[in-house]
Parts: structure tokens; C-alpha cells; sequence
């Protein structure tokens, strides 16, 4: 009987074919029971919530650790002094301000808000009787020469009314139990979520003083697993994610203070109500990109036109104005191109995140998907490249409106993108002889 001999290249075709197999099971698993694969996933979501709080303070605050460390190492080591723990204590300086400075952000934002807000509900709670009771003796007034259409609102009204008092009567008082129930779960979540985010932050302490170890055993990892060309490639991907991500988001987060800060000092001059409250509302909707300006300006109008409908009308009209100096002068000085998106692919990412995952997704949705497009466009241009055709984008175009002298037959696509290149290359090999 003849011995079948494997070679080296059998086994990694067999444990190719073989994980193959697992992946296509797993992702037929997680389309068919997908409600199971949601439930684990919030599972997980859940037990790692303070991992995932104190990362984000930690990527967050990671310029102001690292500013610091090096500035009181550089003291402790000025001239010709040698502290033996020089580097323990520039890093718990650096840890006691980082953390500082989040409890003073936490701090500021809470004191401009939470006491605005709450003069604010009390004040439209206190106004909003006579509102509206301004609000029906006009419609009387504008349906005094129209008693049909009087009479309609007025059955209206009265229908309304109606089904106010029973739905309160029929559901709302024999359901008062679950509604208590239902506070009583938020008041443990709000409990939970403190314990969480003060978890977080010993968790971020913890991360800022450990992430270049953590980096340096990643790196190990990558080089023992992969071959020098994937991990360079690695690398390079991760530098692009890390610059896009924080280039992204902490230039947002300059622009919404700047943007703030400007709209707290234009309601103050003209005597604006509520300039405080309504400045840290836009500030910080003016995180999300196109549609943050209008979510903040629509409840700072209708607070506004509580207080003093003109009020409200300048106030739309300086939004708008504001609106327009963010996203073509202020907003491009500050952030450039961190992306390297057209507006199209932003307000993709913007509503498809805000879709899948709500607010945080409305954020992140532009940084995550210009990464993305970074590596499909890098592979496409590396396939076209590898089959002789230009990586530029402007030889694939195709301009039927300028076009002049006799109608010429215009093709979708031609090989001269070929030549081009062939063309480049063989100039550059005649340059380089």
C-alpha cells in the first residue's frame, strides 16, 4: 500500500479549509438566533461597563498625562539632580492632574447645567398657564368672524380633554404600580452607572500608568504571530486609527467649547435668557457633526419662546450664522483634514452611526468609518497597482459638461489608465538610469 506523504503546505490548507468552516457556522449561528448573540453581547457590554468608561477617560486624557509626566520629569531631572523614583513620581503627578482635571470638567459642566435646567422647568411650569391662556384667548379671537371652525376646535378641545381624564383614569392609575416599579429601576441604574464611573476612574489611573506596557506586550504579540511586512502594515494601521481618532475627537471637543463659549458671550450682550444653560446645550450638540447646531438650537428656541418669541427668532437666525462659521471657517481651521472624508461619506457615517448606536454612535460614526475607507481604499489601490492600472483618482473620471467641438463617442472606462501608469513607471526607470 502506497504512504500518502504530507508536506508543510497540506496542513495549512487543511486548517484553512478548517477555520473556514468554523467562521461560516458561527455566522450562520449569529444570523438565524441573533436575538441570543444581542443578549451576549449586552451581557458583556455590561459586566466590562467600567473597563469601557475608564478607557474612554484614559484615551481621552492621555495628552494631559503625558504633557505632564514629561514636564515634572524634566524638573525633577533639570541640572545636575538624579531622583532615584523620578519617573514613579512624574507619573502620579501626572495621574493626580489628569483625574483633576476630569473632576473640574465634570464639575463645571454640571454646575452650568443642572442648576439652569431646573430654573428653567420651574419657569416654564410657572409661565405656562398663562401662556396658555394668552394662546386660547387669541384663537377666540381669530374665530370670533368664523363660528364653524370655532366650534370645531372647541369639539376638538373638548374630545381631547376627554381622553386625557380617561386615559388617566383607565391606564395610568391601574398601571401605577409598574410605574414605580419603572422609577424605582432607574433610581438602581443611576445607582449602578455611579458605581460604574467611579469604578472607571481608578480603572483610567490604572490604564494611563500601564498603557506603554500594555503597548510594548501588544507589539510583542503582533511580531511573534505575524511576518515583518503584515506587522509593519499593523502598525502603520494603528498609528493612521490612533491620529484619526484623536485628531477627530479632540478637535471637536476644542471646536464645542469655542462654539459655546462664543454663543454664551453673543445671548449675554443682547440680553438673551437663558445664555448659560442654552450655551452648554449647543456646545455640547455641536459635538456631532452637521446636525448638532440645529439639536441643540431646537429646545434653546422653544425655551426662548416661552420667555420672549423675538428672542427666539434672533436666536435662530444667530444659530444659523453660527452654524455656518463653524463649518466653513472654524471648524476646518481647527480639525483640517483629520478625516480625509467629502461631506457625502460624513453624513453617511453620522446618520448610519446615530442609527446603530445613538448618540455615541453620531460621534464616533466619522472617525470609525474614515478608517475604514482608509483600508479599502490602501487594498483597492493596491489590486490596481499590482494589475498595471493607476492608483489616481482623476484618470477615472468622466466630465460630459465641459466638453466642446464635435460630439465625440465617450466610453465608461478605457485602458489608457494602463498606459498612464505603464507610462509613469517607465519614466520613472528612465529617471532613475
Amino acid at each position: 500500500m502506497k504512504r500518502i506523504k504530507l508536506e508543510k503546505q497540506h496542513y495549512q490548507w487543511g486548517l484553512t479549509a478548517f477555520l473556514v468552516v468554523i467562521c461560516c457556522v458561527l455566522v450562520f449561528f449569529g444570523i438565524y438566533r441573533f436575538d441570543v448573540v444581542h443578549r451576549c453581547v449586552s451581557f458583556c457590554i455590561h459586566v466590562l461597563q467600567p473597563f469601557i468608561y475608564g478607557g474612554v477617560m484614559a484615551y481621552l486624557l492621555t495628552p494631559v498625562y503625558n504633557n505632564t509626566v514629561r514636564g515634572t520629569y524634566g524638573l525633577l531631572n533639570r541640572g545636575s539632580r538624579q531622583l532615584k523614583n523620578d519617573m514613579a513620581i512624574a507619573k502620579g503627578v501626572g495621574s493626580v492632574i489628569s483625574i483633576a482635571v476630569l473632576l473640574v470638567v465634570i464639575a463645571g459642566v454640571s454646575w452650568m447645567i443642572i442648576p439652569g435646567l431646573v430654573n428653567s422647568v420651574v419657569s416654564v411650569v410657572e409661565q405656562l398657564p398663562a401662556a396658555m391662556t394668552q394662546v386660547t384667548k387669541w384663537i377666540d379671537v381669530k374665530m370670533a368672524n368664523l363660528p364653524i371652525a370655532q366650534e370645531t376646535i372647541d369639539d376638538g378641545i373638548e374630545a381631547l380633554t376627554q381622553k386625557a381624564i380617561e386615559f388617566a383614569t383607565n391606564t395610568l392609575l391601574p398601571k401605577s404600580q409598574s410605574v414605580a416599579a419603572g422609577i424605582s429601576q432607574g433610581v438602581i441604574g443611576a445607582v449602578g452607572f455611579l458605581k460604574d464611573f467611579l469604578i472607571g476612574i481608578i480603572i483610567c489611573v490604572y490604564f494611563l500608568n500601564s498603557k506603554d506596557t500594555f503597548l510594548a506586550q501588544i507589539k510583542k504579540l503582533i511580531l511573534a504571530t505575524f511576518k515583518e511586512s503584515t506587522t509593519q502594515e499593523i502598525f502603520e494601521g494603528a498609528a493612521f486609527t490612533n491620529k484619526t481618532f484623536g485628531g477627530f475627537i479632540n478637535g471637536k471637543v476644542i471646536d464645542s467649547i469655542i462654539i459655546g463659549f462664543i454663543c454664551f458671550l453673543v445671548m449675554t450682550i443682547f440680553g438673551w435668557e437663558y445664555s448659560l444653560l442654552i450655551s452648554c446645550i449647543v456646545g455640547i450638540t455641536n459635538i456631532i457633526p452637521f446636525f448638532g447646531p440645529f439639536i441643540g438650537a431646537i429646545p434653546s428656541v422653544l425655551l426662548l419662546l416661552m420667555m420672549n418669541p423675538w428672542h427666539a427668532l434672533y436666536f435662530a437666525i444667530f444659530v444659523l450664522l453660527l452654524q455656518q462659521f463653524d463649518g466653513n471657517i472654524l471648524g476646518p481651521k481647527i480639525l483640517g483634514d483629520s478625516t480625509g472624508l467629502e461631506s457625502f461619506w460624513v453624513l453617511f457615517a453620522v446618520l448610519v452611526g446615530g442609527g446603530l448606536f445613538g448618540f455615541i454612535g453620531m460621534i464616533v460614526g466619522i472617525p470609525v468609518f474614515a478608517v475604514i475607507f482608509y483600508y479599502a481604499s490602501r487594498q483597492l489601490n493596491r489590486r490596481l497597482a499590482a494589475r498595471g492600472f493607476s492608483t489616481d483618482l482623476n484618470d477615472y473620471r468622466i466630465d460630459p459638461y465641459r466638453t466642446r467641438g464635435p460630439k465625440k463617442e465617450r466610453r465608461f472606462f478605457s485602458f489608457n489608465n494602463k498606459k498612464k501608469q505603464n507610462n509613469k513607471d517607465s519614466n520613472e526607470h528612465e529617471d532613475n538610469h
